[in-house]
């Protein structure tokens, strides 16, 4: 399965942006050694207000430290950058987003017109049509980049094959799209569209596709999972700052209170472990690969390394010891992950329909955190019996080969009843999932393997299983396992916290799921 494919035919409805921001800077204080840093008010970029994604306006005061207030502005200037860094991201995102509804209903009409589906649609008109890079071309664009490239020709070879092809199938797919827009009728009313401030502006209608409108709700509903993450990110970022800040307003309290500096209490306090050479070379000797030089040019900066690590472990054990004797306050609260209706009709599940709490997983059979979550998943819903209801989603993953098959296959094996029986067998050999193993597990469970291999040959659950991508890159999956509880994104899966998030759930009137949307 092409990355082009599984990208534009999922994600033409789904913004791919990443969204990356530094959320921990690894510190214990802004301090250290050298002394408190002042902080003031800083101008903040109007346009990155723009983004909507605040999920609520930050208090005046973020923390009161054994009575001393630390407020908005104390963080501001060092999350500054990175906030409207990530903010930015999302305005650029929703110019981006009409262009891509626009392309997916144009994909879905002439798909339906020439009677075949959206990826087989794409091979013809953008696979097939793209000549494969030669490596003489991969040469050529080594040769003119390799300041910028780590490792030699052949070490980058592949990867820039790859990247040759994929922009060749960009530059294809917006030459296919362009033409799409001249033959079915299409009209932009608005190109750059604005967050809508109540239901009217929800209303508006940004363009219509043969007829069709795209409304500004529309957009927002499908950058939801997008603006969702940077809010988690902007949280993580203030968080990461006011603890810090935390620490630093403790180390001034103390060193006033004995009358000396932040430095001098810190000198005074910290008997970090001296490393010796001995424990230089154990690093070395644990990580050569990583390290550039021999042992008696790198020793020297080895040892620096390391000694500041014990430095902040010094200085984390003395913080925290002053944190356990304060009284802290603090008022910065996580973002509500929002509810996202997911479709559950025709998915293979476990458990009682009319159940309060809805799990649904989506999963990549080549995943090992996706066998030991499905263990865990399994385990919860024989304990909440029927009050919990388990949804299986497929999302194989592009860098695992063999999953998109393996998910066909679980497919042709529900449609004979034994689907879970048989999940059960791929999640027990992740690293043997070629076709021909495919098939002999189906014997082992007595599957007709005549109609089972005509499945998989025809491509019978091709659609299925790009079905569950493109609703998945919709809900903003972009790694597996991925676990929605009554529709909230769960962040950790494991045992204790699925079980107190459920029965959280429980103790809530259910949300509607819709079951077909």
């Amino acid at each position: 399965m092409s990355r082009l494919i599984i990208a534009m035919v999922a994600s033409l409805v789904a913004l791919t942006t990443s969204v990356a921001g530094q959320t921990s800077t690894g510190a214990v204080t802004k301090t250290e050694t050298a002394g408190v840093t002042a902080q003031g008010t800083p101008q903040l970029n109007k346009n990155a207000e723009d983004c909507a994604c605040e999920s609520q306006a930050l208090p005046e005061d973020l923390a009161i430290v054994n009575g001393v207030r630390i407020t908005r502005q104390d963080i501001e200037r060092a999350t500054q950058e990175p906030v409207n860094r990530l903010k930015r991201q999302v305005i650029q995102a929703r110019k981006q987003e009409l262009d891509l509804q626009i392309n997916s209903r144009l994909l879905a009409i002439e798909g339906r017109r020439r009677g075949i589906n959206p990826t087989k649609l794409l091979e013809q008109e953008v696979i097939a049509k793209v000549k494969e890079p030669t490596q003489a071309e991969a040469q050529v664009f080594y040769d003119q980049n390799k300041t910028r490239i780590q490792g030699t020709f052949d070490e980058a070879r592949d990867d820039i094959l790859n990247y040759l092809r994929e922009r060749r199938q960009a530059d294809e797919a917006k030459k296919f799209a362009n033409g799409l827009r001249q033959s079915i009728e299409t009209k932009v009313e608005i190109p750059n569209a604005t967050p809508p401030q109540d239901k009217a502006e929800s209303a508006r209608v940004l363009a219509t596709v043969n007829g069709e409108p795209i409304t500004a709700g529309d957009i927002e509903d499908s950058l939801r999972p997008l603006v969702f993450g940077v809010q988690e990110q902007l949280y993580l970022l203030r968080k990461n700052e006011l603890e810090l800040t935390i620490n630093d307003s403790l180390l001034n309290q103390e060193a006033q209170k004995r009358k000396i500096t932040a430095k001098a209490l810190l000198d005074a306090e910290l008997k970090p472990k001296q490393i010796t050479e001995e424990e230089a070379r154990t690093f070395y000797t644990e990580n050569k690969d990583r390290v550039s030089g021999e042992f008696d040019a790198t020793k020297d900066s080895i040892i620096r390394y390391m000694q500041q690590i014990e430095v902040r472990r010094a200085e984390r054990v003395f913080v925290e010891r002053l944190r356990a004797a304060a009284s802290i306050q603090t008022f910065l609260v996580a973002p509500e992950p929002p509810v996202f209706s997911i479709a559950t009709a025709d998915q293979p599940s476990k458990g009682n329909a009319t159940a309060p709490v809805t799990i649904v997983a989506f999963t990549d059979y080549q995943c090992p955190a996706c066998a030991e979550t499905h263990l865990t998943l399994g385990r919860l819903v024989k304990e909440y019996g029927a009050r919990v209801r388990l949804v299986a989603r497929d999302f194989p993953l592009v860098q695992h080969t063999q999953a998109f098959k393996a998910a066909e296959a679980a497919e042709a094996a529900r449609e004979q009843g034994k689907y879970w029986e048989y999940v059960e067998v791929l999640l027990r050999n992740q690293s043997a999932l070629e076709m021909t193993k495919l098939k002999e597990y189906a014997s082992e469970l007595k599957l007709d393997r005549a109609r089972f291999d005509q499945a998989l040959a025809s491509g019978k659950f091709v659609d299925t299983v790009q079905r569950d991508i493109q609703d998945g890159l919709k809900l903003g999956v972009d790694s597996t396992p991925t676990v929605f509880v009554n529709g909230r994104r769960v962040a950790d899966k494991s045992y204790d916290a699925l079980k107190a998030v459920i029965d959280t759930a429980l103790k809530v009137p259910p949300r509607k799921m819709t079951s077909g949307e």
